[in-house]
């Protein structure tokens, strides 16, 4: 197949495309370029801004695609955007959505893509949702062959996918275990999660390219395996070789705290401090043999081992440090006063 990719480069796309261009597929990645150094030397690369309509045309010239892959669209206006650069020049458009949409809090914890999707929590689903509605819209109205995926927490071997950090990712975090201080984790920690490898997530995707069954449908892409988030954090010990000292916190504790830029608004009530199990059968009808194979406690280990073997990537955030301290502080000032 032809393949287009906006983006190709990030979290879940990269093992897209290396598995797209691994199989012998005609791939191309229109992107910036910024990462243009990790990109198999058997994909076309069209550096561009997408923004830049003209530029992306004259680029693109009159090449069509089978699919068109769109990995970075976050408001219907970047969505508005592709509809006129690919109507008529693709035969399926497939929009990265994100499983934070559904409904929150959802009435049933199992969720299926025929949830409702409401997110009164986090502006970042409430794009989302907007851009699937003018997507389906387009759909039932002029024809334009959409694939809707929602994935939910994907991560690979760049860092260790933790509830509660700061915008400088999870190293933070895995440095307090290493110097032996409690970490925060969001209520009790009992609440369950879905982790997907992005090898996994990757697999499931390229089984809905050019399938007839996934136009005009939405799917959601996940492991099976649910885990605590204090499993995960044990995981994560497990993996570094330490112990682990957990310390609990309400989530509207942290989201009512937390500097501005942590969102744990959006992060948390809006998605990982609820408890869900996502049910990907209708994947499996559409994608037989899928099946998620990355076990958590497998993929954590090779991310801590990739973080420990690139020391560009243990950026430090000595203000999350100091944050959780006096969360901490605070907290156990707080029982002592109302023990008196």
């Amino acid at each position: 197949m032809k393949i287009l990719i906006i983006g190709g480069t990030g979290t879940i796309s990269s093992a897209i495309t290396r598995l797209l261009a691994a199989s012998g597929h005609d791939l191309w990645l229109l992107n910036r370029g910024t990462r243009k150094d990790e990109v198999p030397t058997n994909v076309k690369q069209v550096i561009v801004d997408i923004d830049n309509e003209d530029e992306v045309l004259r680029q693109l010239g009159d090449e069509q695609f089978d699919s068109v892959c769109e990995f970075i669209g976050f408001v219907p206006e970047q969505v508005e955007r592709d509809i006129r650069l690919f109507r008529g020049r693709t035969r399926q458009y497939v929009y990265i959505s994100s499983a934070s949409a559904y409904a929150k809090p959802a009435r049933n914890h199992v969720i299926t893509e025929g949830t409702a999707l409401a997110n009164p929590y986090w502006q970042y689903s409430r794009n989302k949702i907007a851009c699937e509605e003018l997507l389906m819209r387009e759909y039932r109205e002029q024809g334009f062959p959409v694939t809707i995926v929602r994935p939910s927490h994907t991560y690979c071997e760049r860092g260790v996918p933790l509830s509660v950090h700061g915008p400088k990712g999870s190293w933070p975090v895995l440095k307090r275990m290493m110097e032996g201080k409690p970490v925060l984790v969001h209520g009790d920690g009992s609440s369950l999660w879905t982790l997907t490898w992005n090898e996994d997530f990757a697999r499931g995707f390229v089984g809905l390219l050019g399938n007839p069954k996934a136009i005009g449908e939405a799917f959601q892409i996940m492991s099976d395996e649910q885990l605590t988030w204090n499993q995960v954090y044990e995981c994560t010990a497990q993996a570094l070789g330490v112990p682990l000292r957990l310390y609990h916190v309400s989530s509207d504790f942290l989201a009512a705290v937390a500097p501005d830029d942590y969102d744990f608004t959006g992060n948390l009530l809006g998605d990982k401090a609820v408890t869900v199990v996502f049910d990907c059968t209708k994947l499996k009808r559409a994608v037989p043999g899928f099946q998620a194979t990355t076990r958590f406690d497998e993929g954590v280990r090779r991310c801590v081992a990739y973080l420990l073997a690139h020391p560009e990537l243990q950026v430090e955030d000595p203000e999350f440090d100091a944050w959780c301290d006096k969360v901490i502080e605070t907290l156990e000032t707080a029982k002592k006063q109302l023990k008196e």
